[in-house]
């Protein structure tokens, strides 16, 4: 049997999308987790950000050098960068074999027939309605504790800044009995945590037979399949996080008391311009009520800096509003320009680089400070934490996380992987709890 290596860049939806393709393609192909003996590469790509389609420009001309000395390897790109680019990289790129964009994965098999008898190859059409519901993924990329579960693809937000609507196209909702399903699958398997994943989670909807079923609704149904089955999601957009969502939160002990809210800026003035139609008013009403209703919760977000026409003042208030929340976490990053976005088509990129560089580093110094101060607080508490592995740092001990997504470092004593296990924390830094089992 051949043998398939897979690459893959960018956020858990990509992630999620490899294990689809590797249980696509599982009938001719055996997974090898070693590049040299591959016969098919696999590039899984993000184009969210410049800096990650660099990484894969760069890579694909290192494959070239491959591909000279062993002319029988195929190469494919998968994913948004291939949908962005198209056809593009069939000539850019000689490396290249075919493209696939994400909603064009069923015909892999087709795709890889055509460029072995030397045809041109690609298949970048956008659904309206593939969900790859009726696909178990084959979960080679996770650890046996914590998988994921794509439960809708696309995105209808349309953010200036952001190119997902036109790589991923418009949203679509699974079938809640397959996502379920899935779920159970996973729960026979062993696993103890699950991760429902979306581009904007909250817009989850679907409709049959008279019913509709609401994010807030598959939440509880998935929390209630097993005390023993963690439940988190990813990602929210602060337009659309419900009451009912935060009140399942708080009712279930096993959905984690975690959630990842990207704010992006701190002003009405920036938000406006971003297309994020919240104010800041409105963003800081759900984080209020966020931490009144599930008062345990810890908040992370994603920030933007450098955005088209950002004063200092509405720089300012981006810090001023990080203090006021408190993020235990942040994902933080200066703003590139990506083509056909409303941004590129409407705004100049008028920030200059290096002082998109230095309110980037103030971003980053304030969180350093935050999250310091979040973990902190967890000093001397008592944590569930669920095993995942042992620490990079010494065998003799292990790490997991806490419901509130903090990852925490402790001597092993009995536990093992896929553990539940009880953790008081005796310090910490601004990424890690350090504890003891209790």
């Amino acid at each position: 049997m051949k043998k398939l290596f897979i690459e893959t860049y960018g956020c858990q939806m990509n992630v999620a999308d490899s294990e689809v393709v590797a249980s696509i393609l599982a009938s001719q192909y055996e997974l090898t987790t070693q590049e040299d003996d591959a016969d098919l590469i696999l590039i899984n790509t993000c184009a969210v950000r410049d800096n990650a389609e660099q990484r894969v420009r760069a890579r694909l001309r290192e494959l070239e050098s491959w591909k000279r000395r062993r002319p029988a390897l195929m190469v494919g790109l998968l994913g948004c960068m291939a949908e962005r680019l198209k056809t593009q990289l069939l000539h850019d790129a000689p490396a290249l074999d075919f493209i696939a964009g994400p909603d064009a994965y069923r015909t892999l098999p087709e795709l890889i027939e055509k460029a072995a008898a030397g045809e041109e190859a690609y298949d970048v059409t956008l659904s309206k309605s593939e969900t790859y519901d009726d696909i178990m993924p084959l979960r080679y990329a996770a650890n046996g504790v914590s998988g994921f579960i794509s439960i809708m693809r696309g995105c209808d937000n349309f953010c200036a800044y952001c190119v997902v609507p036109f790589t991923r196209g418009r949203e679509r909702s699974r079938n809640p009995q397959t996502i379920l399903a899935e779920a159970r699958q996973l729960l026979a398997d062993g696993y103890k945590e699950v991760t429902l994943l979306g581009q904007n989670v909250n817009s989850y909807r679907y409709e049959a037979d008279g019913r509709v079923t609401t994010f807030a609704d598959l939440m509880e149904m998935v929390a209630l399949l097993s005390p023993q089955l963690r439940v988190r999601f990813a990602t929210s957009h602060p337009k659309d996080i419900s009451d009912e969502l935060i009140h399942v939160i708080a009712k279930y002990p096993n959905v984690c008391k975690f959630i990842h809210l990207p704010v992006q800026a701190g002003s009405t003035s920036m938000l406006q311009r971003m297309r994020r139609v919240y104010t800041r008013e409105q963003y800081l009403e759900r984080i209020a009520t966020i931490k009144r209703v599930v008062p345990e919760c810890s908040i992370a977000t994603d920030i933007i800096a450098g955005f088209s026409g950002e004063t200092e003042e509405e720089h300012q208030a981006t810090l001023s509003l990080m203090r006021e929340v408190g993020y235990a976490a942040a994902y933080m990053f200066k703003y590139s320009v990506r083509d056909n976005t409303y941004a590129a088509t409407h705004y100049q990129d008028d920030i200059p680089e290096e002082l998109k560089i230095k309110r980037l580093e103030e971003i980053i110094a304030l969180q350093q400070q935050l999250s310091l101060e979040s973990n902190q607080q967890d000093v001397g508490k008592v944590f569930e934490v669920l095993v995942e592995g042992t620490s990079k740092r010494s065998a003799d001990q292990l790490f997991g996380r806490t419901s509130q997504n903090k990852v925490a470092v402790f001597p092993k004593k009995d536990a093992k992987k896929g553990d539940y296990v009880q953790v008081r924390i005796l310090s910490c830094t601004a990424a890690t709890l350090m504890g003891e089992i209790v």
